[in-house]
Order: structure tokens, then C-alpha cells, then sequence
């Protein structure tokens, strides 16, 4: 099944607005704005061959019609969904904005996305990954070690996501409190605490191979550096689970394991739910779930009567 439709290059006449709204999304992430412009970007497009010249000519037909045709394309439900809140967006825009007499995407709906449960590292996959390679005689193989180990190790064990991650700065890291503050999803500030094995190996970077890659090429404030000194970014770090991993892992894997690696262990549902930064305790549940086919596949694989 596709994932999307394909990228392209569209020119609009000014009545769609599309850099002006693209200019007014705020609150999200830089991923999130490029979506929802492409978003309806996409649409203007798919309805300016249709006949509308602008959102003036677009009713709640058309948008339904458009999901439609999306989903005769095959694109995903988790697609279909998205465009439908980038839609709601634009059109919300719109109508704020006076290019429309009524928001004709108020109670759009699209199917929602289907529900998959959140892979959770094993035990042993999880200590594979972990596990430093072997000492290397070359230093740029050596400096990338070091790195390596202190990103999965923030990863693992606080919990959160990429994108935060490769935001960090040298100030947002603690040692001595252990405490990394995060900047999250709507550019909210939230604490969160590591262990002593993590902030050791944040600190065997900090103070060694980082000292030596800060030679002011690079953004000076950066936590991780990339072999090309620039920022670390998602891209570099999906590298190193290629790396470290013998199966494909997607780094969100990690975030997945330490939530469910806390409930497993007793934790309260919303300390996991502040640790991770959701908004909603609803999308902290989910783990529960995890936690529950866990359980139930101990007790399948270990009760004599299972």
C-alpha cells in the first residue's frame, strides 16, 4: 500500500494562498509544517483540475471527493487522515483569513489510521544494541562510538523522541542533577530524568571526542555532531541503529521499550505520560496494551496448563 502521494512541484495563482498559510502553521514541528503544506498543496492541484480557482469554489463535497479519490489511490488510512487535518487547517485558515464565506472542512472526517501496537525491544536485542563494539584503532571510528553510545543511551533511557533529541544543547543537559530539559511537540519545555550509566556516557562524549569536533565549523551549542560537523539529525541517528542493530529497529523503538520497560515495572501511568511528554493520557494507554501481550505471552510460554 502507498505511504503517500508523490512529491511533486505545483504553482499556484495567488487565491490559494499556500506560502501564506504555510507561513502562519505554527506550533508544530518543521516535518509537520512541510506536510501540511504539501497537503494542500496537493489539493489545490487535484481541485484547480477540476475547475476551482481558489478556495472560494471548494465545498464540502469536493473535500470529501478528494479523500475518496485518495483512497481509491490506495493511500494509506494513516495518509488520508493526515491530509484531512492538514485540509481542516488550510480551510480554518481560510475562513479566518476572509478567503471563504464558511469553513467547508468543519467536521471533515477520514478514517482513522489503523491501530498497531508499538515494537518493544527484547531484553537481549535491547543489550546487543546497547553494547559498545569492539575498541577501534581508528579515531574518527572511535569519536563515532562514543557518540553512538550516549545517543541510544538518551534514547533508552529517558525516553525521548528523535527530533528532541537532535535539538538538544550543550545547557539543556544536567549531569550533576541528571536531568535533560526537552523542547517537545509545540515547542512545550518538559524535564526529564536519566540514569548514571546514561549520563556517563553523555559525559565520555562531552568531555572527549565533542571537545575535540567543536572547532567552530559546526553549531557551537550542539549537543551531538554529526562526521560532518554539523547537527546530529534523524537520518544520522536511523545510521546508527543500522549500525548497532542486527535486524532493521526504527529509532522510535527505543521510546516504545522505555515506556513499556516503566509500566512493566510498576510505574504510575501518568509519570509515563509526563516522562514522555503527551499531551493526552490517552496516547500513553496504548502502551498498556503493550504491556498487557507481554504479560500474556509469559504466562502462555511458562504456565503448565497455558
Amino acid at each position: 500500500m502507498r505511504d503517500g502521494p508523490r512529491p511533486g512541484r505545483y504553482c499556484f495563482p495567488v487565491p490559494w494562498e499556500i506560502k501564506a498559510f504555510s507561513r502562519s502553521v505554527g506550533g508544530l514541528s518543521p516535518a509537520s509544517v512541510r506536510a501540511y503544506s504539501r497537503d494542500a498543496e496537493r489539493f489545490a492541484a487535484w481541485a484547480g483540475r477540476g475547475g476551482a480557482e481558489g478556495p472560494a469554489d471548494v465545498d464540502r463535497i469536493t473535500l470529501r471527493r478528494y479523500l475518496a479519490h485518495l483512497a481509491t489511490r490506495r493511500y494509506s488510512k494513516a495518509t488520508i487522515s493526515r491530509t484531512a487535518a492538514s485540509l481542516r487547517s488550510y480551510f480554518g485558515w481560510c475562513a479566518r483569513r476572509g478567503l471563504v464565506g464558511a469553513d467547508p472542512s468543519a467536521r471533515l472526517s477520514a478514517p482513522s489510521p489503523d491501530s498497531r501496537l508499538p515494537r518493544v525491544l527484547g531484553h537481549a536485542e535491547l543489550d546487543h544494541l546497547m553494547e559498545a563494539p569492539p575498541g577501534s584503532t581508528n579515531r574518527a571510528s572511535a569519536q563515532r562510538d562514543r557518540r553512538d553510545d550516549a545517543v541510544l543511551e538518551l534514547l533508552y533511557g529517558s525516553g525521548i523522541r528523535v527530533a528532541e533529541l537532535c535539538g538538544l544543547d550543550v545547557d539543556d543537559v544536567d549531569l550533576a542533577r541528571r536531568v535533560v530539559t526537552v523542547t517537545g511537540k509545540g515547542s512545550k519545555q518538559r524535564q526529564v530524568l536519566i540514569h548514571e550509566r546514561c549520563a556517563e556516557a553523555v559525559r565520555t562524549w562531552l568531555d572527549g571526542p565533542r571537545s575535540t569536533m567543536a572547532d567552530g565549523t559546526g553549531p557551537a551549542a550542539a549537543l551531538f555532531y554529526n562526521q560532518r560537523r554539523n547537527r546530529l539529525g534523524p537520518r544520522d541517528v536511523r545510521r546508527i541503529l543500522d549500525r548497532r542493530s542486527p535486524v532493521p529497529t526504527h529509532p522510535h523503538a527505543l521510546r516504545h521499550t522505555f515506556a513499556t520497560h516503566l509500566l512493566d515495572g510498576g510505574a504510575d501511568l501518568r509519570v509515563v505520560q509526563e516522562l514522555l511528554g503527551h499531551a493526552s493520557l490517552q496516547t500513553t494507554q496504548v502502551y498498556t496494551h503493550v504491556s498487557k501481550e507481554r504479560l500474556l505471552a509469559v504466562y502462555s510460554g511458562t504456565h503448565p496448563r497455558a
